[in-house]
């Protein structure tokens, strides 16, 4: 599966003025009878069926493994290709012995896992020791695509203030050791000990973006610009927006509503950067608490209105980001599954959400990862998280 954009994709893109996107999902393995995560990355990786290696590559511990899927215009081509990929590496999981589930971090206990045998990652290891120990942590990133550099480093201005609601909303890994953390997103609590993890700073041009990058760098606090872990940025390989604050999601359908609200967002910032308008500069205190509250709060609960700077309960704010990109919702075709996708997501809550859900009506760790499992293949599950 080629995960570049095709080059009759970027015509109709361009010949329509329409955003790409894509979608880059971490897992996390877990053991085929107990709920603890396991070391088989290799094992998993060496089942994957050759039509869909191209989108799948290892990450940073060997109890995960990452997938990508190829740029789209269409968001049920998205999600047709993110569920041949959920599907087809969960298989290969279970030919391996060990299952695919799509949680935030290790919600049992188990022991600290070992990185995957590559240079770099051993580099990094030297570098930063012990700084994120357990069984492995699982993002979502989003990418929408830019016309330049420049423009984007724009859009990053932007969307700062937007993007500790989208958070929210992908809150799923409230379990960490086998007990409730209080936090409906622990996994955005211990990735911030990284030092280059955190809210994008205001930028005053690209080559203040360059800038940084090498500062950083020279700093010693990332080994190269891979390690730059803000919660948007410009992706080093693709023309796109990366945006990376988010926990991985139960099913496709919460990646695909996430992916078509940031598509949203991005293309209706483009029309305010290119009317000449000024992204709010929205102190860095303010956005760290705004994140703080998402990783703490989830959707359920309440986050920081910008305008305001007033606690409002999240799902309005959410509601407020659905109406504020409603236009490039319709512009993309995207609409009506988005506000059939924003319907379920009420109704359900986010993952953090329904894991508690299932706690509360009496079942135990082990039953919430069986049931996280099926929903990351695709399979009809219990309601609280089909």
């Amino acid at each position: 599966m080629d995960t570049a954009i095709s080059p009759e994709l970027a015509t109709k893109a361009e010949r329509d003025d329409l955003l790409t996107l894509g979608v880059e999902e971490e897992y996390l393995l877990v053991d085929a009878v107990e709920p603890r995560a396991a070391e088989a990355v290799d094992a998993v990786f060496a089942e994957v069926p050759g039509e869909l290696r191209d989108g799948v590559q290892h990450e940073y511990y060997r109890t995960q493994i990452e997938v990508a899927s190829p740029p789209q215009l269409e968001l049920d081509e998205l999600a047709a290709a993110l569920l041949r990929l959920r599907s087809g590496v969960a298989a290969a999981a279970e030919r391996a012995g060990v299952r695919l589930v799509a949680v935030g971090t290790a919600p049992a206990t188990g022991q600290n896992a070992r990185i995957v045998d590559n240079e770099r990652y051993h580099r990094m290891r030297q570098r930063f020791g012990d700084l994120s120990p357990g069984q492995g942590m699982c993002g979502t990133h989003v990418h929408v695509s830019i016309p330049d550099p420049e423009t984007g480093v724009r859009v990053l201005n932007h969307l700062r203030p937007w993007l500790p609601v989208l958070q929210a909303a992908t809150a799923n890994s409230p379990l960490f050791g086998g007990r409730d953390t209080g936090y409906a997103s622990w996994r955005s609590m211990m990735w911030e000990r990284w030092p280059t993890v955190g809210p994008t700073p205001y930028l005053r041009s690209h080559e203040h973006y360059l800038t940084l990058i090498g500062d950083l760098e020279a700093s010693g606090a990332m080994l190269d610009a891979g390690m730059l872990y803000w919660y948007a940025r410009l992706s080093a390989t693709y023309p796109t927006v990366e945006i990376r604050m988010g926990d991985v999601m139960p099913t496709a359908d919460d990646a695909v509503l996430l992916a078509a609200l940031a598509r949203a967002l991005v293309g209706t910032l483009l029309h305010e950067v290119r009317a000449g308008i000024e992204a709010p500069d929205v102190e860095h205190p303010l956005l760290m608490a705004a994140h703080w509250r998402a990783a703490h709060d989830g959707l359920e609960g309440l986050n920081i209105d910008m305008a305001t700077r007033e606690p409002r309960p999240a799902w309005r704010l959410l509601r407020q980001l659905f109406d504020y990109v409603r236009p490039e919702l319709e512009r993309h075709g995207d609409l009506a599954t988005v506000t059939a996708l924003m319907g379920r997501l009420h109704e359900h809550g986010t993952g953090a959400a329904r894991q508690r859900a299932m706690l509360a009506s009496g079942a135990s760790v082990g039953d919430v990862v069986d049931e996280l499992a099926r929903a990351t293949r695709g399979e009809p599950g219990n309601p609280p998280i089909d």
